[in-house]
């Protein structure tokens, strides 16, 4: 069947839905954090985060992770601030409680990483400042103009800037990722979300217009392996 990838898709994901728990969704979260690292994911939006504190003179940077998961890519950044001796105050957001719980659990050892249950809408998240927030296979799950009123805020109180990673949307991406399914094992949960989130991605012109509709001054969106984009907006 041809497969139409002109257009994001609106189709929700199973995900999506803030009460979910369980084993099923505990495996997935471990899975997709896995294969984010398998597939450089964490490592772009890190050289992300490098790109913009090299422009930072800040003793003290704090850095919000919107739709933190497992907590996977906070914990690799805590590491990286303890080999550079930099001084990270690391918050995970995520509006549900089971996934929070998860990531609190497998972040113990980690003292300047603190996680919120929240919804990213909410007033209350709005009144959060931070140097850098990050959004990392976030963005997608929402519609574009959702996505335009959480980048108003995120330019409005980050005081360095946003680093985005986020799926490019492509049939060659969503053929290979049906065989990473096959390759990985992943539960029907994983692959029907992780095939929805592909066509809720983004092609790098949508990007630009968010960017210029926006007026963001200091952007750069690069293409990277495997396929997706990082989107840095600087407000240094």
């Amino acid at each position: 069947m041809a497969l139409n990838t002109k257009y994001r898709t609106d189709k929700p994901e199973i995900m999506d839905d803030f009460a979910l728990e369980g084993e099923i969704l505990r495996d997935a979260l471990d899975k997709i954090a896995k294969i984010n690292q398998l597939l450089g994911g964490n490592q772009l939006t890190l050289r992300g985060v490098q790109e913009l504190i090299q422009q930072s003179k800040k003793e003290e940077i704090v850095i919000v992770d919107v739709g933190c998961g497992n907590g996977d890519m906070l914990r690799t950044l805590a590491d990286f601030g303890i080999n550079n001796k930099l001084n990270f105050k690391l918050i995970g957001i995520d509006a549900n409680n089971f996934t929070i719980s998860h990531a609190i659990q497998l972040s113990e050892k980690y003292t300047n990483i603190s996680y919120r249950c929240e919804d990213i809408f909410k007033d209350s998240f709005k009144e959060l400042k931070y140097g850098i927030v990050l959004c990392t296979l976030t963005l997608h799950h929402f519609k574009n103009h959702e996505i335009e009123d959480l980048l108003k805020v995120f330019h409005t109180n980050s005081s360095i800037g946003i680093v985005i990673n986020d799926l490019h949307r492509s049939t060659i991406a969503y053929r290979l990722f049906q065989a990473l399914c096959f390759v990985f094992q992943l539960n029907d949960m994983s692959r029907e979300d992780g095939l929805t989130s592909i066509l809720r991605g983004f092609k790098k012109e949508e990007l630009i217009h968010f960017s210029k509709k926006l007026n963001f001054i200091n952007y750069k969106i690069h293409w990277k392996w495997a396929f997706r984009y990082q989107w840095i907006i600087s407000k240094i």
